[in-house]
């Protein structure tokens, strides 16, 4: 069974994912996930800044230090769909080595929604990095359709800067020290006009994003999973002095796996 639990008027009908068996198409799920209405206008915020993660039951982000074993087919369509909508697409570096990150790819079925909103033909990918230690042969970064952007710090190693620059990567300074300020990151980011921001972690990542008080959505997919053992959370770092709290704006439902929307009260 597949079906929107709604939770308010704004998460109900309007946004097309009625009850149904059949598979949602793209464009309903587009729609169940579009950004905030009047993003970067009069009225509306200037940036948004969405997660996405999964979980299993009993709190892994992780199995055997990578998300596939807890991710389902209906999970990666939404995944696909999250990324379809971005301007950028935020990730840690340890990410990148750990999940064997490639170019964002054009998705068929939304080329003409992208085009509309003003967006190129896929997201750039944002690596946040320290030490650049990255292999820059990789096509992350030598064959995306769009430049891959490293966020770093103002002292990141230069001869690392100068080889992600000659491999084709925009280096990004957001940060006095060797690390990335989230706060300068979402700056930075706005300031090269990407507004609808979606970072994918990992852990660590998030839970520097969240201890900033820069993220406005979480999209969490609870896997009907148990795998004990020591994995991460989905965001690690140091307790928040006050939790942050957000509310459910949808609740989708397949095979048992739950895919939720979480917005920042």
């Amino acid at each position: 069974m597949r079906r929107l639990f709604p939770v308010t008027d704004q998460t109900a009908a309007p946004r097309g994912l009625e009850e149904t068996d059949r598979e949602w198409s793209l464009a309903e799920l587009a729609a169940a996930y579009a950004y905030p209405d009047g993003l970067g206008g009069a009225g509306g915020p200037d940036v948004w800044l969405r997660a996405n993660m999964v979980s299993s039951l009993d709190g892994a982000a992780q199995h055997d230090g990578r998300s596939q074993p807890i991710s389902s087919a209906a999970d990666m369509r939404i995944f696909g769909t999250l990324r379809a909508l971005a301007d950028v697409v935020v990730v840690g570096a340890e990410t990148v080595r750990q999940e064997g990150y490639r170019p964002a790819r054009a998705r068929a079925g939304l080329e003409e929604a992208r085009r509309a909103a003003g967006q190129g033909p896929v997201p750039a990918v944002a690596v946040v990095s320290a030490a650049l230690a990255l292999d820059f042969s990789l096509p992350l970064f030598t064959s995306p359709l769009v430049p891959t952007l490293i966020l770093t710090g103002a002292g990141a190693p230069a001869d690392r800067v100068a080889a992600a620059e000659r491999a084709g990567a925009r280096v990004v300074v957001a940060g006095d020290g060797p690390g990335v300020d989230p706060v300068r990151a979402v700056a930075a980011l706005t300031a090269l006009g990407h507004r609808r921001l979606l970072t994918e972690g990992g852990p660590r990542l998030l839970g520097q994003f969240v201890a900033a008080g820069v993220l406005d959505e979480l999209c969490l997919t609870v896997s009907p999973t148990l795998t004990a053992g020591g994995a991460q959370r989905i965001a690690t770092g140091p307790s928040l002095a006050v939790p942050h709290r957000f509310e459910l704006a949808s609740l989708l439902e397949q095979e048992g796996f739950l895919f939720s929307s979480y917005r920042r009260v």
